[in-house]
């Protein structure tokens, strides 16, 4: 029961970050996993089990509002789950000791490449007529299925930020479609990995209920608190926390030394602090422009007849 409960706090917290910004449930949960001493590949398993039930409720959620494409979704999803499968496959096949580093590698990656986009990135919304076709598309899934399988996390820092990069999808359907076909994605990863597992890697079920039951709950809780917490500073706080954590991990791995670890630290912190307060004066900055824009539409005076 406290392992549910725990796991249950860890996936509740993973999808309020995914929630909010689009991205990160996957890399959240894996962090956590490996930095507890789970073998990587367990790890990403689990927390691809996890997401079936997650990203199958926040796709019928996105249905409801209408935020899906549904042409993006059947081509995307199926390279994706192509991907997956092989990205499953090779993590499997992988030593115990290489896997760890190649996930975390991996993982901090992503957390640092969140951190820089949310805390240092405009987050622009450039929009075409144009729609993402079979050929841009297809690589995409293939290339984010197989990221996200090897590296416990990646599906949606790849596909959801390749998409908004592009411009030729509005914002809200790129995250509507991009979440709903990862539960394609998802639900192939972890069959690859039942498949690919070998009989001494124990998958803990009680690991993957607690992660999807947290996931499920935290689901309406995101949806509020994207209404009251700026994108920003969630982005930049959590980028941060996961780049620091799979720092530790590698830096452990590589039995490096105290001089050397104080170093990486000093400069992981001083990197999260100059984004989250880069993030903090952009959102104090936005609100100030929106305040006077309506202070100067109240100066208006009423057009008369």
């Amino acid at each position: 029961m406290q392992t549910l409960i725990l796991f249950g706090i860890a996936g509740f917290l993973a999808q309020l970050v995914d929630g909010t910004l689009g991205m990160a449930f996957g890399v959240t949960s894996t962090t956590t996993l490996v930095a507890l001493g789970t073998v990587p590949a367990v790890a990403s398993a689990a927390v691809h089990m996890a997401e079936v039930g997650t990203s199958l409720a926040s796709g019928v959620a996105h249905w409801r509002f209408r935020n899906i494409d549904w042409r993006t979704v059947g081509i995307l999803a199926v390279p994706g789950a192509i991907g997956a499968v092989l990205g499953a496959y090779v993590l499997t096949s992988l030593s115990t000791d290489f896997a760890e580093v190649w996930i975390t590698t991996i993982l901090l990656i992503l957390g640092l490449y969140v951190l820089i986009r949310f805390a240092f990135l405009r987050l622009g919304k450039l929009i075409t007529s144009k729609r993402p076709g079979a050929k841009f598309l297809g690589p995409l899934g293939l290339v984010a299925g197989f990221v996200d399988a090897t590296g416990g996390g990646g599906w949606g820092p790849v596909a959801t930020t390749t998409l908004l990069s592009s411009g030729r999808l509005e914002p809200r359907k790129v995250v509507g479609s991009v979440d709903t076909s990862e539960f394609i994605v998802a639900l192939a990863a972890s069959i690859g990995f039942f498949f690919s597992l070998s009989s001494e890697h124990d998958l803990n079920y009680t690991v993957v209920l607690g992660l999807m039951i947290g996931g499920v709950i935290a689901a309406p809780f995101a949806a509020w608190l994207v209404r009251h917490m700026p994108p920003r500073v969630l982005g930049a706080a959590a980028g941060g926390l996961i780049v620091l954590t799979n720092a530790r991990t590698l830096l452990s791995s590589a039995d490096a030394s105290d001089a050397l670890s104080t170093v990486v630290y000093a400069v992981i912190v001083v990197l999260w602090a100059a984004g989250l307060t880069v993030a903090i004066r952009s959102v104090r900055e936005d609100k100030r422009v929106s305040a006077q824009a309506d202070g100067d539409d109240d100066d208006r005076e009423p057009a008369t007849t």
